[in-house]
């Protein structure tokens, strides 16, 4: 059997591989234009999950970093919510430097510990703040799996790029009237159902 913890990382690196490839080829307004009415864009969504490895990976296991949190820097607070947009100060490739260096920290943290390592998440409840480095794993890879699909739907509204378009991509490869057809079905479908 692979050693679970190689696999288990494994997984989180993927999460961010995919979150990164829905950067490849946007201009800095496309990676930050706001897509949702609740301003989520596709540059946000990368430094979100830099946020979250560098809390969950540090101070969660005595392992700190001199990294700052968007909200320490200088006039931010955490309720400007920076962690999830480029603030006006910074470039695209700040960002993704900035977010790539946190993934470096929660990789020095992972391979450093065991995965029964235990931890406290700090603005966790009480009676569920007790972790291990397992958990925590596992809990960042399902949480960038899912910040992961919300940017393949934003890229896709934005210049119809989806998937991984590498090995294991699993979409059909139809052309657009195969596609057009298929949402046809698809809101015909919806329809009768209404």
């Amino acid at each position: 059997m692979t050693d679970l913890k190689a696999h288990l990382h494994h997984y989180l690196r993927a999460q961010r591989s995919a979150l990164r490839l829905k950067l490849d080829g946007l201009s800095e307004r496309e990676a930050r234009l706001p897509r949702t009415p609740t301003g989520t864009n596709i540059l946000g969504l990368y430094k979100h999950c830099g946020t979250c490895e560098l809390g969950y990976f540090s101070d969660t296991f005595g392992r700190p970093s001199d990294l700052l949190m968007p909200w320490e820097s200088a006039g931010a607070s955490e309720e400007d919510n920076t962690d999830m947009f480029a603030v006006e100060s910074e470039s695209m490739a700040e960002v993704i430097a900035w977010t790539e260096a946190c993934f470096a920290h929660a990789d020095a943290t992972i391979e450093a510990l065991p995965l029964d390592s235990p931890g406290t998440v700090a603005w966790w409840p009480a009676d569920r703040r007790e972790v291990t480095l397992g958990q925590i794993i596992v809990h960042m890879a399902l949480d960038e799996a899912r910040h992961a699909g919300h940017a393949d739907i934003l890229r896709e509204q934005i210049d119809g790029h989806v998937g991984l378009r590498s090995e294991g991509n699993n979409l059909p490869e139809w052309d657009e009237g195969q596609w057009a057809a298929y949402v046809d079905r698809l809101t015909r479908i919806a329809e009768d159902h209404a």
